[in-house]
């Protein structure tokens, strides 16, 4: 467990005692965001990105030690392992390098080196590899028998050659070694597999090196070759190979040392070449699928950390064509106030339009609706230009184009049914886009996190990866931000440390019949024990409650220190309830680490209760820029190259980045035309739901294709 701790500690640039804490604390059933939040004294004030780090690590780290121990109890049990081997099983840092060890001794299906071996030759096979003097086939009639399938010397030695290749092939330190120089130098190389164009056009006569080739060219790579449209090969330096086998086996220059550099040819190119090639290949898609991972991780945390719109009746739209075009107006709360049908998008139908404009008109009237919600599906860009249109007609209303992904697999979800059981597919989808412009986070989280669409080659993922990173993305969000338990779905408290999808729905139950006034309410619920209220209690806001510290990110288990700092800075719960904005100055002039100590806690927690009563339930997001809200509508055919846009960025991939700039379709920003400074990857530069300034540079109507810049006068 030390020599795990220490490397944990080393690979994460962290101290042993901080990764020790924060081992000891997830042994004992924390969650991260608990660990983060609450346990900053034990670990350090380690992140939640930190500390997943940790985890993900801790968790490869122990699935290879036992692996270790099961090739160590195979060996043992075939009493094979020595001393050496012992030793060399215990050193070994990844599982290739372990199972390089075991190879030579893990049970094979038939070869034609365990044939030779049942045919009597490994006594040949022995004398070659030690390369003495003498006539390799005058010593090979020795071992000829007709009956054995040995009719001649010749067929002797090309048996015995057979053991020496999958002796060479099993060497764990050539493997190593070998594996080392195709990274190092191999080239990746693709060729069209059929006579017949394709969106794989590009990888038709392509090669890069494996060590520079980008994520996404693997990705697509495979993709294409699954597909049956590329052939896909790794292609090695094969002199420089064929040498480092025969410089580790062939040690003479006789006759029998011509036999081994036979064998040792042959063991590359029928035995380790062919392997090794796989293994790279599953190493170039491990590091693509981590990269892609990590950019979906990032953008799906920006895309739910996007600063809620709060204090707007909302009217969504979900366009369509032939059934028209669904609408929902929530209030400020999201709580659906009315719904309708709207037939304006199909072309020349007059009547259907006035009727959605006396509807549109008499929402807007009717529930004071100020902002309006469209989603970028099918008809977007004609609900777009009616309801521009409309505008004149709605002073103080605005709109803003609102991504629909995963909208549909909500409202086809069993959540969304029992949401809205009288609702269709439809119905429940116009609520969603509504609500998801008011509050992303609340909403989005109704949806499966893969479903939202904010990455590149998503199911060509390891798919358990990409849900437990996604998820946890999910996590870090909903608890950084805290959630009110008095109005929050049981979808969006499912998502707070320690609850999950059961023990959410008996919150909101218990809290429909009886109500939950304060935190410390949250222990009558069902289910909910002293472990969960633990982990989860911090996470949870209620505002209305009389202790004003229950609206607040403080624990629990801090309000006797929280009162203490209350009593030494001359704060009252009156003060406390509308935020202390000296709360700082008063606490530096009487003294932080006094303040503490009087307190019994640590400066990490006081400086967290600080901040808290400054702002009391401060929500992050209210930190970042605000959503574009527009008043007017553009078409592809009105942009001219060095046009200036504000737009607002909607998905970050490895080679750049889309742009809403109020067209129907986004416009790219290529990683070349980012920043005038060099950049390795487009998270460099832009974040999802950014607001950024972009100038045109290029624009194909028939393509439907918008290249941007975010470098004025750079084309």
């Amino acid at each position: 467990m030390d020599m795990m701790i220490a490397t944990i500690a080393k690979d994460l640039n962290l101290r042993t005692e901080q990764v020790a804490a924060a081992v000891e604390l997830l042994d004992a059933g924390n969650t991260i965001p608990f660990i983060a939040r609450y346990r900053k004294e034990a670990t350090g004030s380690l992140g939640d990105q930190k500390l997943r780090q940790l985890s993900e690590q801790l968790e490869r780290m122990r699935s290879l030690n036992k692996r270790r121990e099961e090739i160590s109890k195979a060996l043992t049990e075939q009493g094979v392992l020595s001393e050496a081997l012992s030793e060399k099983i215990a050193k070994a840092a990844t599982l290739s390098e372990l199972e390089d060890l075991y190879r030579p001794y893990r049970p094979k299906r038939r070869t034609r080196a365990s044939v030779a071996k049942e045919r009597g030759l490994m006594p040949l096979a022995t004398w070659l590899i030690r390369q003495p003097d003498g006539d390799p086939l005058e010593r090979a009639k020795a071992f000829v028998d007709p009956q054995k399938d040995v009719p001649d010397a010749e067929s002797a030695l090309a048996g015995a050659r057979d053991i020496i290749a999958e002796a060479v092939s099993d060497e764990a330190s050539l493997r190593k070694t070998l594996r080392a120089v195709l990274a190092r130098e191999g080239v990746v190389k693709t060729e069209a597999a059929k006579d017949e164009d394709s969106v794989y056009s590009n990888y038709y006569a392509f090669s890069e090196p494996v060590r520079t080739i980008a994520a996404h060219r693997v990705l697509a790579i495979n993709r294409g070759e699954r597909e049956e449209f590329l052939k896909v090969s790794i292609l090695p330096p094969e002199q420089r190979c064929l040498s480092t086998v025969r410089n580790m086996f062939v040690n003479g220059t006789n006759a029998a040392s011509a036999q081994v550099q036979l064998a040792c040819d042959d063991a590359w190119t029928r035995l380790l070449f062919p392997s090794l090639e796989r293994e790279i290949r599953n190493l170039l898609t491990d590091r693509a699928n981590e990269t892609a991972i990590k950019v979906f991780s990032d953008n799906l945390h920006q895309l739910l950390m996007q600063p809620p719109i709060r204090g707007k009746v909302t009217l969504g739209v979900d366009p369509g064509f032939r059934t028209g075009c669904k609408l929902a107006v929530v209030d400020e709360n999201g709580k659906v106030l009315d719904t309708g049908v709207g037939h304006f998008t199909l072309p020349g139908n007059e009547a259907g339009k006035a009727a959605a404009a006396k509807l549109i008109k008499r929402f807007v009237q009717q529930y004071g609706v100020t902002a309006i919600a469209i989603g970028n599906g099918t008809a977007s860009r004609e609900s777009e230009q009616f309801i521009v249109g409309l505008l004149p007609e709605l002073p103080g209303v605005s709109y803003m184009i609102v991504s629909e992904a995963g909208a549909s697999v909500y409202s086809a979800s069993k959540l969304a049914a029992e949401e809205f059981p009288d609702f269709d597919v439809t119905q429940r989808s116009a609520v969603s886009i509504a609500r998801r412009m008011q509050d992303p986070l609340a909403e989005l989280v109704k949806i499966e996190p893969k479903a939202i669409g904010v990455g590149q080659y998503q199911h060509d993922l390891k798919q358990n990866e990409l849900t437990a990173a996604l998820d946890g993305v999910v996590e870090q969000c909903v608890n950084g931000v805290g959630v009110e338990v008095s109005t929050a779905s049981a979808a969006l408290l499912s998502h707070v440390a320690g609850i999950g999808p059961t023990l959410a729905k008996s919150i909101v139950a218990y809290r429909e019949e009886n109500g939950i006034p304060s935190r410390a309410a949250l222990k009558k619920v069902p289910k909910l024990g002293p472990k969960a209220f633990e982990q989860c209690a911090g996470f949870l806001r209620v505002r209305d409650s009389k202790n004003p510290l229950d609206a607040t990110a403080v624990h629990p288990e801090s309000y006797d220190a929280a009162k203490i700092v209350l009593t030494a800075l001359g704060i009252s719960s009156k003060e406390l309830k509308g935020g202390v904005a000296d709360v700082q100055t008063r606490a530096k002039a009487y003294g932080l680490e006094k303040l503490a100590s009087e307190a019994g806690i640590g400066l990490p927690t006081l400086s967290d209760i600080l901040s808290e009563l400054q702002k009391p339930g401060r929500d992050p997001r209210d930190d970042l820029p605000k959503p574009v809200l527009r008043t007017d509508v553009l078409d592809i055919k009105d942009l001219r190259p060095g046009m200036e846009l504000t737009g607002t960025v909607r998905n970050v991939i490895d080679f750049g980045a889309f742009v809403d700039i109020g067209v129907h379709q986004d416009g790219l920003v290529h990683i070349s035309r980012m920043s005038e400074r060099f950049i390795r990857h487009p998270s460099e530069a832009v974040k999802v739901g950014d607001v950024v300034k972009v100038w045109v540079v290029d624009v194909d109507e028939k393509k439907k294709r918008i290249a941007l810049t975010m470098i004025k006068d750079r084309k």
